[in-house]
């Protein structure tokens, strides 16, 4: 064979092509940089068209909103989402009032500061936009939907109907759902949160609250309910738009009239539900249903496992009866897990994170079955209500 064939030609370039040849190396290394700079910035954002849903289904804290930016809370809170594998990410809450400072005029820095935290720490966050207070003192609403075009944006209700401030019952508000202007601001909002977050990896989830809507002091005429119900469904099916990658939550409870339609419409739209508590024994909620009265809100969770998330709550409450009338017994946490996990059929689930209870909640995360699955032994499969699920 002749050696010839393999000796590689001397080629002297003249002083011009060295010269080219210089410039396209530089180029060649800026362009390294830019591909660099990109694949930094894709960290923080899903991949261009990406389709399917972010899906990382697990034990998450619930913070409350008063605690969103204390500094000392908050700071026990990263410690132990980094010390707990079995943690996946935290709830935070937030009051429509509280993100919407004037019409279309938005102040998000709260969850970007904590939705950066948790992203450094391979944390995800969910969101819970608050169109209901437990509290008549709490800033529910922005000021300007206080004006006539909006009925005043909000009714007083009760948890036990109209009566005297002083007999030790809880007062609150609720939006006027019913009211068209307050539902298209309603929708604005998410709008805007779903141009901000819908693509960020690890903006997990946003949802809103529970279906029960207090007993009004003064009472909602029969069309105003069904309007309020109708455009709850309207404003989440809008969201669903706004938040094509990114799981979108129901809080459903009561009134069991309305369950039906609401679950009905999720399954739909693909969107998840939620409930605002863990109550094992609770009468209502477990009710089976019969001729006279429909089913409770924990029964269409069992029957939907699989077809939507299923994200229930453990509040406060929760920790201290399985009842809400308190005529059941104090569980332990790991009661609480097992009820969730195996009757709900939980994909997620949301604990809200409490001084007196976190050491016990801490100990069950612990446990082997939290810590062997990403999961933390609740379910992991994709949904079949979404086209395809998003794990990385």
């Amino acid at each position: 064979m002749n050696r010839e064939l393999f000796i590689k030609p001397s080629i002297v370039l003249p002083i011009p092509s060295k010269r080219i040849n210089a410039n396209y190396i530089v180029l060649l290394f800026v362009i390294c940089l830019i591909f660099a700079f990109l694949g930094k910035v894709q960290a923080t954002s899903l991949p261009f068209g990406a389709t399917g849903v972010k899906w990382h289904p697990g034990h998450y804290y619930t913070i409350q909103n008063w605690a969103n930016d204390d500094p000392i809370y908050m700071a026990k809170v990263y410690k132990e989402l980094d010390a707990t594998p079995a943690l996946r990410g935290m709830q935070l809450r937030y009051l429509w009032g509280w993100l919407e400072k004037s019409p279309g005029v938005y102040d998000f820095s709260s969850i970007d500061k904590h939705l950066a935290k948790l992203t450094a720490m391979n944390k995800r966050l969910v969101i819970q936009v608050q169109t209901k207070s437990f509290d008549a003192n709490w800033k529910l609403i922005p000021d300007y939907l206080k004006a006539p075009q909006y009925e005043g944006g909000a009714f007083k209700y009760s948890d036990f109907g109209p009566k005297p401030s002083n007999d030790g019952s809880r007062y609150g508000h609720n939006i006027k759902l019913w009211n068209p202007n307050v539902r298209d601001r309603l929708i604005a909002l998410f709008k805007a949160l779903g141009q901000r977050y819908n693509s960020h990896p690890n903006f997990e989830g946003i949802g809103m609250i529970e279906t029960a809507m207090g007993q009004a002091i003064i009472p909602l005429t029969t069309d105003q309910a069904a309007t309020w119900f109708d455009n709850l469904i309207i404003v989440h099916q809008k969201m669903r738009t706004f938040f094509p990658n990114t799981m979108t939550i129901q809080e459903i409870n009561y009134p069991r009239n309305n369950l039906k339609q609401i679950t009905s419409a999720m399954v739909k739209m693909g969107g998840a539900l939620g409930c605002p508590d863990v109550y094992p024994d609770e009468p209502g909620l477990n009710f089976p249903g019969d001729q006279y009265s429909p089913q409770g809100a924990y029964r269409y969770f069992s029957q939907l496992s699989g077809v939507v998330p299923i994200a229930p709550t453990v509040e406060k409450v929760n920790y201290l009866n399985t009842r809400g009338d308190k005529l059941g017994h104090v569980p332990a946490v790991q009661e609480l897990l097992v009820f969730a996990r195996d009757d709900l059929k939980s994909n997620y689930i949301f604990w809200q994170r409490l001084p007196e209870y976190v050491n016990q909640v801490l100990e069950v995360m612990s446990f082997n079955s939290q810590k062997t699955t990403p999961s933390g032994g609740l379910r992991s499969a994709c949904p079949s209500a979404y086209s395809s699920c998003i794990r990385n």
